[in-house]
């Protein structure tokens, strides 16, 4: 199997671990034997210890320059404490097909943002692209659907929404830093500075997990949550990008809805319903549009 192979069936498996966090994740939640923090310190600790354990088998790396160490802190801020937070506590509230379907306002925002960092002229595509996936995450929040006992649809989205905002800023930060050092090098600091921004927020919850009520099934949706939801999804998807291309690479996010849809409807027995459905073709359509390289007579 070549290295071009192995890289797209990495990025695969990448989005297939990241889709089933949806409805593992709500699966502990929603039985009350975790709550989301103590989850994602578990995820974000267990994951930090590998990183590490790594780095004693790497070549030697290059030094971190402590003029780049406030930026480091600054994405992990923006890629665990806001962006993870925001999004594991959102998942909470909602259903997993609207936060998958939400997480593609990323790219849409990404292309938006970084078009204005980098002065590049912003097309009526793009535009338009922003609108349609803004008026689809709109559809979703004010959706008429019950919520669960004791949950919160409705704000569940908004958080959601608020961790793509946290993770587009990180995206476009951590760019500079990618460059200069190597993905695994600056994933690994990352983690470092975002298990102790997280830490005083989790403890209570890592605290009250109900570990005497946990079955064999729990510990090994446990398990794929931290290991391959977790730490080989990250390991994956920064292969990816080195063989292939952080466009490429990029591109298989719009896998994890399909994913995703799928678990929930098997697992969770959650409904596809006619406003999700629509609200899937916005976000795509949007998605597509503000990606879509101009035309001539555009630019």
């Amino acid at each position: 199997m070549n290295s071009q192979l192995k890289a797209h069936l990495g990025l695969l498996g990448t989005n297939l671990f990241f889709a089933t966090n949806y409805s593992v994740v709500k699966y502990f939640t929603s039985h009350h034997y975790a709550g989301p923090f103590g989850i994602n310190i578990m995820r974000i600790g267990v994951s930090l210890i590998l990183f590490w354990f790594m780095f004693l088998f790497k070549p030697p790396e290059r030094k971190i320059d402590k003029k780049d160490f406030p930026a480091l802190f600054i994405c992990s801020l923006m890629a665990i404490g806001l962006n993870q937070m925001l999004f594991i506590k959102g998942l909470a509230f909602t259903f997993p097909i609207h936060a998958a379907l939400l997480t593609l306002i990323t790219p849409i925002l990404i292309t938006i943002i970084a078009a204005r960092v980098l002065r590049e002229k912003i097309s009526f595509a793009k535009i338009f692209g922003l609108l349609l996936g803004v008026s689809g995450a709109v559809l979703l929040i004010h959706n008429r659907e019950v919520s669960p006992p004791g949950e919160n649809a409705a704000l569940g989205d908004v958080l959601v929404v608020l961790s793509s905002v946290a993770y587009t800023f990180y995206f476009i930060l951590v760019k500079p830093l990618m460059d200069k050092y190597s993905a695994i090098q600056v994933i690994r600091w990352i983690f470092t500075f975002g298990f102790f921004i997280t830490l005083p927020f989790s403890l209570k919850e890592f605290s009250n997990i109900g570990w005497q009520f946990f079955s064999f099934k729990d510990y090994f949706f446990l398990f794929l949550i931290i290991i391959p939801g977790t730490f080989f999804a990250y390991i994956f998807n920064v292969y990816g990008i080195q063989k292939l291309s952080a466009s490429k690479a990029g591109s298989y996010i719009y896998s994890q809805p399909v994913f995703a849809v799928v678990i929930a409807m098997i697992f969770l027995k959650e409904e596809l319903s006619l406003y999700k459905i629509i609200a899937a073709v916005l976000i795509f359509s949007g998605v597509y549009l503000s990606n879509r390289k101009p035309d001539l007579q555009e630019m």
